[in-house]
């Protein structure tokens, strides 16, 4: 069987947002056009960005799959690390505020940036 790598940026136990990468199994379709099995979705939005965007800390408002169409986005956490989509690439966003829990913006959430000469350009779906 095969599989694709999926980016997840989550909330730990903490409230903090973190990395990690899981597998996505290819079950579905045939050896010349492997898929995985059907994902719900909730809706699509298009985004751009100008050269120069940048983001203030802020959590996922809800889980969804971020799709890099032009450009580069870089996401920075908490901890100072940072991670560089570039077009072609993707990650599934979902480091959702823990419920009953305040947004305080020196412990949740991620902010980012566009990143070179070309406007950033997304497709946001949501899971």
């Amino acid at each position: 069987m095969t599989s694709l790598t999926k980016v997840v940026l989550f909330t730990d136990p903490a409230g903090r947002a973190r990395f990690r990468e899981e597998l996505v199994d290819l079950t579905e379709g045939s050896p010349s056009s492997q898929l995985t099995p059907l994902m719900p979705s909730g809706g699509y939005q298009l985004r751009q960005s100008p050269v120069g965007f940048r983001s203030t800390f802020h959590c996922t408002d809800a889980p969804q799959w971020v799709f890099i169409l032009r450009g580069q986005m870089e996401i920075f956490l908490q901890d100072g690390s940072s991670r560089l989509f570039k077009a072609g690439e993707h990650f599934y966003s979902a480091d959702t505020l823990p419920e009953g829990v305040s947004f305080d913006a020196s412990i949740h959430g991620h902010w980012s940036r566009q990143v070179g000469p070309d406007p950033l350009v997304t497709l946001f779906v949501r899971g």
